[in-house]
């Protein structure tokens, strides 16, 4: 017998008991209401995308091609319509998760306006923006099932039995728009008391999978600009152990830790490790540094030295108070951030890189895979890296070694619109084509996403609209640009009713007045003219 049935069944037996005062209630009803409503709270939905990550991860272990993917989403809205697209083009969700990036929250979200990405923002921005994802993708549920029950009715009305049997089906096997969400908490916005009480909130609002930085709280920036400072292992480990007990906590055993380090392209510290004992994380941080060797003589009142092999050291120290490591330590620091995070209980890795190259990746991994076999990344394939240029300069670069005429190119020049049918990037082209694949395959890299592309979908949307409607085209700008292709596409929201829930309230009237339901979408409903 189906769940829908079960709950009819449910429901009857209870009105029963209840007597003549549940005469008006409609056990179907309620049956529907229960199936458009699957998750009750957030934790619900904690646990069941946590579920589905760890599946994923397990299956990836198995099949590299088997990676997954998501877009960065400013407002419940946008996750929602590109769940519905989704579901429409590929008819399951499965791999397709959401991101919630801190750079949008700061950039789009906080009430001091615009704000760049160095944790500015109000911090409970964060996890309201998770519970309003959840809130749109539960509509979308909700929405899609309302029109299957009408499509049940209809089929009952015409006495079509097959007809019926297959839009129960549906129901039955009906595959929710809920998904696993990866949830930026930047540095942690604080101490690490601070960091639990903060994941709390965004594991209470539905987050399975949260995503912290090694960077300094107070001087957080964006992991594609300068100026970055990181923090000693001790205290990014803290902040882990905080995740993970805050999961543990809410009854959230599978939740997901994405450790991310901005090593390869944070040059300061604000603290000198401690050393407990040499060779320990401190001392192998602190051997990072850039320091001269000095002698007592040669120190001045405020030094800070360090003995390193029995000899005095002044690790050179900024204006600012900051401690810079020596050049070229990066990818070297990178690797032993990714070993300690998983020993220190990350799930999964983050190393946020200068441009997109699959050898850069893959060696880094290579390093961290000797201590970690099964060791994963999450990677940023970054609006911030200038795609097109960079994988031109590889090909470039590539045909050099390989002997291959360049002189029709100018390295420098290649964002060129004059190069855009060359063959150099046709083989560019290629490459972006497969570079989530190559990864995946040769790096080990469980997801991939894009941090800020609705964004900037939605800023050149609204330049071609601008540029057409105030100019000559007038109207046409937008039937021609915009609602023609939302029909032509099968856009749901041509029929933006429907898409905010009239429909729904719609069918709840019914449920509560019956007959004497005064409707929004009837005859006269302009929607009807996009059926």
């Amino acid at each position: 017998m189906s769940t829908y049935q079960k709950d009819i069944d449910a429901v009857a037996t209870l009105k029963a008991k209840n007597g003549s005062a549940w005469d008006a209630i409609n056990p179907e009803y309620v049956a529907r209401m229960r199936a458009q409503n699957k998750f009750k709270t957030g934790l619900d939905i904690a646990r069941y995308t946590a579920g589905i990550m760890r599946r994923d991860m397990a299956e990836f272990d198995k099949d590299k091609t088997k990676y997954t993917q998501s877009l960065g989403c400013w407002h419940g809205f946008v996750g929602q319509q590109k769940l519905i697209s989704i579901k429409k083009h590929f008819g399951t969700t499965e791999r397709k998760y959401l991101y919630l990036s801190g750079w949008m929250v700061a950039a789009l979200r906080s009430e001091f306006g615009p704000l760049p990405d160095q944790s500015m923002h109000e911090k409970t921005v964060v996890a309201n923006l998770v519970e309003e994802l959840y809130k749109f993708l539960r509509q979308a549920d909700a929405r899609e099932l309302g029109g299957l029950f009408r499509e049940l009715d209809k089929a009952r009305e015409a006495g079509d039995k097959a007809k019926e049997a297959e839009v129960q089906k549906q129901i039955d096997n009906h595959q929710t728009h809920v998904v696993p969400i990866i949830a930026d908490i930047d540095a942690g916005f604080g101490n690490a008391e601070a960091t639990y009480l903060l994941a709390k909130k965004m594991i209470e609002a539905g987050a399975c999978c949260l995503q912290i930085e090694n960077q300094v709280a107070d001087e957080k920036q964006c992991g594609h600009q300068d100026g970055k400072v990181t923090v000693p292992h001790n205290d990014f480990h803290a902040k882990l152990r905080a995740l993970r007990y805050a999961f543990l906590e809410l009854g959230v055993d599978d939740g997901v830790i994405v450790a991310r380090t901005d090593s390869e392209g944070a040059g300061l510290t604000k603290e000198i490790a401690v050393v407990r004992e040499p060779g320990d994380q401190g001392d192998v941080y602190n051997s990072y540094l850039d320091c001269e060797e000095v002698t007592p003589e040669q120190t001045s009142e405020g030094d800070v030295l360090i003995s390193r092999n029995g000899k005095l050291v002044r690790p050179k120290r900024l204006a600012s108070g900051l401690y810079q490591f020596r050049e070229g330590t990066g990818h070297e620091r990178c690797v032993f951030d990714c070993v300690e995070a998983i020993n220190a209980g990350a799930d999964l890795l983050w190393i946020e890189t200068a441009v997109p190259t699959v050898h850069e990746i893959r060696d880094m991994m290579n390093e961290v895979r000797k201590v970690h076999p099964d060791a994963k990344l999450v990677y940023n394939n970054s609006p911030s890296f200038n795609w097109t240029l960079n994988f031109r300069q590889q090909v470039f670069d590539s045909w050099v070694e390989q002997g291959k005429d360049v002189s029709a190119y100018d390295r420098a020049d290649l964002m060129n619109a004059k190069y855009d049918d060359s063959e150099l990037s046709a083989e560019a082209d290629a490459r972006v084509r497969t570079f989530q694949a190559d990864c995946s395959r040769e790096a080990n890299v469980f997801h991939h996403l894009i941090t800020l592309p609705t964004y900037h979908t939605t800023a050149l949307s609204v330049d071609n609209l601008a540029k057409e409607y105030f100019g000559e085209a007038g109207m046409l700008g937008y039937v021609e640009g915009v609602q023609r292709k939302e029909i032509r596409q099968g856009i749901a929201c041509v029929k933006h009713q429907n898409m905010s829930g009239s429909d729904i309230g719609d069918d709840h009237k019914e449920y509560y007045a019956g007959e004497a339901a005064l409707k929004a979408g009837g005859a006269k409903n302009t929607s009807n003219q996009f059926s």
